[in-house]
């Protein structure tokens, strides 16, 4: 089960007015400006990634973890609950953060949270959040549960509550989002926050249960299918970010 968190953002500014604007609507200044694209070109234009910074020991804790999963199948990797906290790069008048769940067989509930999360508060949401998402997508079959190395995550007191709850927590290494499917399911998410284009808390709330709601198992699969491939190319790439 792998995990998320978060749309946080402010009102728009102008220099961020054009992410509000269609794909069709910025592929027509182009075209009319005598540029002639695709879609999927003007979308890679609009959204640029952003690779995270990796030291040496970074890039080698990537590579050596990767080496260990290097013959990890799909199924094993099917295996896996992942929760997530996301921070999109689209902003609006509201702010909201969101924790959220997917695994191979689909996405679990959100839980909207208020204020900071640390060690208590992120228990109390793999309490009254996480165990219900794992019992919906795994019923009673063992999982592995994946999140990052954020402080609430790995404090002493959550690592006793996954003892205490016999869940098998996947070692994971600093940066790498490329490495974690979540994170192409909420560009997914995202992207459809921007069509829906909510002014006020209620409405971004709205769009993003939405948005979650239409994610299909079969997307999460494909996501979950490409864990090999992610893989192979941390490897080839020595432990540096990749395509992913």
């Amino acid at each position: 089960l792998w995990e998320g968190k978060s749309v946080a953002e402010n009102a728009a500014q102008r220099e961020e007015k054009d992410r509000f604007q269609t794909l069709g609507d910025l592929r027509k200044q182009w075209t009319e400006s005598g540029v002639e694209t695709s879609r999927a070109t003007v979308y890679r234009c609009r959204i640029p990634q952003v690779k995270p910074l990796l030291n040496q020991k970074q890039r080698q804790k990537r590579l050596t973890w990767a080496t260990e999963k290097q013959h990890w199948t799909v199924a094993q990797w099917s295996k896996r609950e992942m929760p997530k906290c996301l921070k999109s790069s689209v902003k609006y008048p509201q702010s909201v953060m969101v924790w959220d769940a997917m695994s191979a067989a689909g996405v679990g509930p959100l839980c909207f949270i208020k204020g900071r999360v640390n060690a208590a508060s992120y228990q109390e949401i793999l309490e009254h959040f996480m165990l219900p998402s794992a019992a919906k997508l795994y019923g009673d079959e063992d999982f592995i549960f994946q999140h990052d190395l954020a402080p609430a995550h790995s404090a002493k007191t959550t690592g006793k509550w996954f003892i205490d709850h016999g869940i098998i927590v996947l070692n994971w290494p600093a940066n790498s989002p490329d490495l974690n499917p979540i994170e192409n399911l909420w560009d997914i998410v995202k992207r459809k926050l921007r069509d829906a284009r909510p002014n006020t808390l209620g409405e971004l709330k709205a769009a993003i249960e939405a948005s979650w709601a239409s994610i299909t198992p079969q997307q999460c699969h494909r996501l979950i299918a490409s864990m090999p491939r992610r893989i192979e190319a941390v490897i080839s790439a020595k432990g540096f970010p990749t395509k992913y």
